[in-house]
């Protein structure tokens, strides 16, 4: 009998079709179910905003939606927790710089 090799063969997933999402407009297959922060890892983006003093890189750390390091620009909304919200088809994926409200002139 063959050994389960990743996550889904162990639980016997058959998730849906894969779409596409988009980071920085580079295109970036998701599955169903898949969180943002999710699809980013497996396509090796593992940084998705800069801080706000000092411009350096972050992405997911804690992945449950507490650390608020994961924040990103999803679909024009700055500030969305990329471990939390689910990919959907066509999302379009930012980095976010900074505070992420320049719009708002804040």
């Amino acid at each position: 009998m063959a050994r389960a090799r990743t996550p889904a063969d162990l639980v016997g997933a058959q998730p849906g079709p894969s779409f596409e999402i988009t980071f920085d407009g580079r295109p970036v297959p998701a599955l169903p179910g898949q969180s943002v922060a999710a699809a980013l890892w497996a396509a090796d983006i593992l940084a998705w905003r800069t801080t706000r003093v000092g411009g350096r890189p972050r992405g997911a750390f804690c992945g449950i939606g507490q650390c608020y390091d994961c924040l990103a620009t999803i679909n024009g909304t700055p500030n969305r927790r990329a471990c939390l919200v689910p990919a959907g088809p066509g999302d379009a994926i930012t980095t976010q710089e900074g505070h992420g409200h320049d719009r708002l002139g804040v």
